[in-house]
């Protein structure tokens, strides 16, 4: 009932939502070559043999997928994956990352005649949902096709539960579709279970499993030398709000660090210029990377507004700062700078990664602070203790690197659906 009032509505507000695409289209937010992907259409015609599709939502859920489809690629030879993504960040970051062979497209908009055309084409063998995007159409549809779908890395969170529990009923159906769910945690397992997942298991975060950032060695050298040896902290994957508070903590903790240089990597490159604007006030000098500005002896907040650097800038410091944690957004994956030797910080609001997170704080592997006073007392600390910095990095590595194994557990569980795939040929796609 729900699912047919969903596509009812969605069908009589078409113009709405068209309208809405094209604002975001403006906006920068869809990409104008390849927008035709998000209603289903693309160019390039389905290979021979079978296909496996994957979709994570953006970067994150992208990223966590980048070993499992290395993987899926050793143990069939034959397929083709697909990956699909929702946002122009993410598929930025898969043209550099993604391995050879894989195809990415755009997820189609979550209506019915979008859907269908991009099943249509694509015609997949087997479908792997990453974490907790659970569009009704992407989802049913495969399932009414009979196509077999695994939910992997599934993740539910105290609010999502809350909320699909009042929709209990679409909620199971939309389940009822996945053949096997495997959950990053036994809590994400238990809410799966509750809101109606036929089987549920966990097999651990996939996270653990993504090697470390990679960095161009040329620019991390170049960088290196212009910094010569000035102390260093950097704010990674910020959100609005948070860099006036970086600015804040750099003035405080300047004082006793003299040619201190504050590094922000915002979560969205494209917020270069808004945050130059809003600490233009601040008295401070600032440098953009996207406008190759110099970094001299007088600047003091370096923003890194481009694409696929930010492990760069991980290996260039030795204190990170984990941005979407002051500000109540859920924060940012702490273990991709865990795995290149930081000494990690993050604010209160992890709740993206509270099972990592709580686990991080039982170890040793992180601090949290509260607030603004509280992260410059802890960065100011930092820098002032190399003994200090070197343990708790040490701790954090050896955190994300133990679980490692979570990959192979997770092949095992998909092993049975990679035997199963079709061989039968699909070249008569349709284009």
């Amino acid at each position: 009932m729900m699912l047919g009032l969903y596509n009812l509505t969605a069908a009589l507000a078409s113009p709405v939502i068209w309208l809405y695409l094209k604002r975001r289209k403006a906006q920068g937010k869809e990409d104008p070559v390849r927008f035709p992907e998000r209603l289903g259409i693309t160019k390039i015609p389905r290979p021979d043999g079978p296909l496996i599709w994957l979709h994570g939502a953006s970067v994150g859920e992208a990223i966590s997928l980048l070993p499992l489809i290395e993987r899926l690629q050793q143990a069939r030879t034959d397929a083709t994956i697909l990956m699909t993504t929702g946002t122009v960040t993410s598929a930025r970051l898969m043209e550099d990352r993604m391995p050879a062979g894989t195809i990415h497209q755009f997820v189609p908009v979550d209506r019915l005649p979008y859907v269908r055309r991009f099943l249509d084409h694509w015609q997949p063998d087997l479908v792997l949902w990453a974490e907790s995007e659970f569009w009704p159409n992407l989802v049913r549809e495969p399932a009414w096709r009979g196509i077999p779908m695994v939910l992997v890395n599934g993740r539910i969170s105290e609010n999502s539960f809350k909320g699909w529990r009042r929709f209990s009923g679409t909620m199971k159906k939309l389940l009822s579709g996945f053949s096997l769910c495997l959950g990053q945690t036994n809590t994400d397992v238990e809410r799966l279970t509750v809101l109606g997942a036929p089987v549920a298991k966990c097999r651990g975060n996939l996270k653990f499993a993504v090697p470390p950032l990679p960095v161009d060695e040329a620019n991390l050298a170049a960088l290196k030398k212009e910094l010569g040896d000035r102390p260093l902290w950097l704010a990674a994957s910020t959100h609005q709000g948070e860099e006036e508070i970086v600015s804040k903590v750099h003035t405080q903790i300047a004082k006793h660090h003299p040619g201190l240089l504050s590094i922000v990597v915002p979560r969205h490159a494209t917020r270069g210029e808004e945050i130059s604007q809003a600490l233009s006030t601040s008295e401070l000098s600032i440098a953009r990377r996207s406008q190759s500005d110099a970094v001299t002896a007088e600047t003091d907040i370096y923003i890194a507004d481009t694409m696929g650097e930010l492990g760069l800038f991980f290996r260039l410091v030795k204190v990170a700062f984990m941005g979407k944690s002051l500000v109540p957004l859920g924060g940012q994956n702490p273990l991709e700078a865990m795995r290149l030797d930081c000494a990690v910080v993050h604010g209160p609001h992890m709740t993206n990664f509270a099972d990592i997170v709580r686990r991080m704080g039982s170890a040793g592997a992180s601090i949290e602070v509260s607030d603004a006073t509280a992260l410059a007392e802890t960065v100011g600390r930092l820098l002032a203790n190399e003994k200090e910095i070197t343990g708790l990095a040490a701790i954090a590595k050896s955190f994300a690197e133990a679980e490692e194994h979570v990959l192979d557990d997770v092949m095992v569980e998909l092993k049975p659906f990679l035997a199963n795939l079709s061989d039968k040929d699909k070249s008569d796609a349709s284009a």
